[in-house]
Formats: C-alpha cells, structure tokens, sequence
C-alpha cells in the first residue's frame, strides 16, 4: 500500500503548534499540534472529549462556520485536525484557532452536546483539562504566522 502523508512527516521534529497538513482540491487540513509527538505526555481522552465539543462548536459557530469541514482528535492524542475550505486563508484560520482556544480557556457551565441523547460517551468529560489544553495552545498560538505553518524537514 502507498504511505499516507501523515506518516511521511517526521514525528521527532513536530513541535506543539499549527501546521498545514494537506491540501485536497479546496480542503485544508490543518494540524493542530498540542502536545510533542513521542514524549510520554500526551492529550487524556476526558479533556480531549470536552476541548472537542467546545471546540466543534464554537467554529461551527463562527462567522466562517460554512467554510468548516470537520474538527476531530488524532489517535496518538497529540492534537487535533481541522479541516476547512480554502476560502478561509490561513490567517483567518491563525486568527480564529486564537479565539477558539481563548474560548475554550474561559469557558464555564454545562458542555454542549454532553448528554446521552447527544454524545456516545457523555460521562467521559472534564473541562478542566479541555481549559488547561486550551490555554496552553493560546500561548503557542499567540505570536504564530501563516510562515510557520510548514512542517520542518
């Protein structure tokens, strides 16, 4: 089978940030990069959930909420894709991934979609650490630009 391009990126060189991941005629997918690939740290599913709900809906949501394909969690529970059309620039995306982030770090009251009824796994939650992932992202997002969102080779 041909190798996927996800696994031709060099995992001991990501460092926590965004980066494009790939282009599909007018999808992005952007590589939300929140914890280092092979540290022995990483994302735990409870706060990974609710930082997901949160996360979902506020850019589903936004004024570009039209442009937003999907928003979900890797498997190595280092970040998150998200993927959007390419009439968003990346600098919109920069910009609002900084509003989501300090949305999510501020966030209090009931988690959205958190019931039996919404969610498959309702009981699984904690939003302290989706706020803690969250605040840890705007500071690695706070000076971030479109030039860094290259993947080092």
């Amino acid at each position: 089978m041909k190798r996927i391009e996800s696994f031709q990126v060099n995992h001991n060189k990501l460092k926590k940030g965004l980066y494009i991941s790939r282009v599909d005629g007018d999808a992005v997918t952007y590589d939300l990069r929140m914890a280092i690939p092979n540290s022995g740290v990483y994302l735990e599913n409870d706060g990974i959930h609710t930082f997901e709900h949160l996360f979902a809906t506020y850019v589903r949501n936004s004024a570009v909420a039209d442009s937003v394909i999907y928003v979900g969690p890797m498997g190595c529970r280092t970040g998150f894709y998200f993927i959007v059309r390419d009439s968003i620039s990346p600098a919109e995306v920069i910009s609002l991934l900084r509003e989501t982030m300090n949305f999510i770090a501020e966030y209090q009251g009931e988690i959205p979609g958190a019931s039996a009824i919404e969610c498959g796994n309702y009981r699984e939650h904690n939003l302290e650490k989706a706020r803690a992932y969250a605040a840890d992202m705007a500071a690695v997002l706070a000076d971030w630009t479109p030039e860094r969102m290259q993947y080092e080779k």
